[in-house]
């Protein structure tokens, strides 16, 4: 009797993860509905991006850019991106582990842009935005799931990133979430205080780190890579693009400029005529 032995994978821990997995998913798969920009389009640099997936693009972007950030904490921090939560599709940006804690952190791409805060309010540019309440959910799931599975309390403290914002106001009444421009958050990091030994950080590190932790069943395709390969080509053809049209754009001022002098200069020849013929 042949005895059959069924052998279980398993699955890659969630170091394996890439940043913005999720969403370079879904600005992909909108992109897939694009259709080509004509010769004249591309020539002047028209954007090759579906409008739907430009706030996809920019989402992708931003958490790449925070990613590059936490890659310089060292090695006493854990560094998870794009951890899968729940039954659906929904996702954290980015989970941290280290001397001063457990971090979940929601990235915000609005370069240039300026940022209110104050209790739970989040404003950008003037419009409303619900950050504070989902930031604050995305801890408390953590801080659940991460409870569960250790067998103690664990603290989970959410934090907002905004990508190169122009600036970040803070009103009168302390905002319920730390929210921090992109370029502050190492320096902000690696100044708290130590709230967790060495060996606690590689304990929790140990749980965050296993995708059963986050979610029940596992997930299918589950490889970054191929996203990844397709997304840096979409930036490739989007920054060519962006380039091209730069490029039309300061002809234009050239162009314009030369214009505008030539005929000042004919201006000033007929004034010069008029005034010899007066005088």
């Amino acid at each position: 009797m042949t005895e059959t032995v069924s052998a279980t994978v398993a699955e890659p821990n969630l170091r394996a993860r890439g940043p913005a997995y999720a969403v370079m998913q879904e600005c992909l798969r909108v992109q897939q509905d694009a259709k080509p920009g004509g010769r004249v389009a591309r020539f002047f640099g028209g954007s090759p991006l579906h409008p739907d997936a430009r706030s996809w693009y920019r989402g992708a972007l931003g958490e790449i850019e925070v990613a590059g950030v936490l890659s310089r904490l060292g090695s006493e921090w854990t560094v998870l991106h794009a951890v899968p939560v729940g039954a659906g599709s929904s996702d954290i940006d980015h989970v941290i582990v280290g001397p001063a804690g457990l971090f979940t952190i929601n990235t915000k791409n609005h370069a240039g842009k300026k940022i209110f805060v104050a209790g739970s309010t989040f404003i950008v540019n003037g419009f409303k935005q619900e950050y504070m309440r989902n930031s604050r959910h995305e801890a408390e799931r953590a801080s659940k799931l991460l409870s569960t599975v250790t067998g103690r309390p664990v603290t989970v403290t959410p934090l907002i990133v905004v990508v190169h914002p122009l600036s970040i106001l803070t009103g009168r009444k302390r905002p319920t979430v730390k929210v921090l421009a992109s370029q502050h958050l190492r320096r902000w990091l690696l100044r708290r205080p130590r709230v967790l030994s060495e060996r606690a950080v590689k304990h929790f590190s140990m749980f965050a780190e296993e995708r059963s932790t986050w979610r029940a069943t596992p997930l299918a395709n589950d490889d970054t890579e191929p996203y990844v390969q397709r997304f840096e080509g979409l930036r490739n053809q989007v920054e060519a693009a962006r380039k091209r049209a730069r490029l039309w754009s300061l002809f234009m001022l050239v162009g314009c400029s030369c214009a505008l002098v030539a005929l000042m200069l004919a201006l000033f020849e007929v004034l010069v005529n008029a005034a010899h013929l007066a005088g």
